[in-house]
């Protein structure tokens, strides 16, 4: 595991990836959670540090998510599913919009994963068993999204 800080702009919050490689059932995966910029050329900057950090973990299969700050329309959202499975576009499921939790209007948390992996399902989990709509909203300042993903075997 590692915990990466990008790059401080004077000015703004430092944003960072935590980062780990985990085994399923016999196989390496890696996993990187990441808080991007609210400033756009500083948010594709960080979109190829995130590719350039999944490609340096030694494993096939990654997968990526987390507060991209940026609408599928965006530069550095476009810049990742370019070379990453948008796994929301892929296997749309639940809800889709994560902002702000109380009324969203925009898509801007997001969970990546490399070619080769499986994505079953993508989306904020609405309607599940047990979880109110004011638990999601009661976690974070965003919605949560929640991937189902098969990782192929060794």
């Amino acid at each position: 595991t590692e915990d990466v800080l990008l790059p401080l702009t004077p000015g703004l919050h430092r944003r960072g990836f935590a980062t780990a490689v985990v085994r399923i059932g016999g196989v390496r995966l890696g996993v990187l959670s990441c808080h991007l910029s609210l400033q756009r050329d500083e948010r594709l900057a960080q979109a190829e540090l995130l590719l350039e950090r999944l490609a340096s973990m030694g494993v096939e299969h990654s997968v990526a998510g987390g507060d991209l700050n940026d609408v599928p329309t965006g530069k550095a959202f476009t810049h990742l599913a370019g070379q990453l499975q948008d796994c929301r576009a892929v296997a749309p499921w639940g809800g889709e919009l994560t902002f702000p939790p109380d009324e969203p209007r925009k898509r801007i948390d997001a969970v990546f994963a490399t070619p080769g992996i499986e994505v079953l399902g993508c989306g904020v989990p609405t309607g599940l068993p047990g979880v109110s709509g004011a638990d999601l909203r009661a976690a974070t300042d965003h919605l949560p999204v929640l991937a189902a993903l098969r990782v192929p075997a060794v």
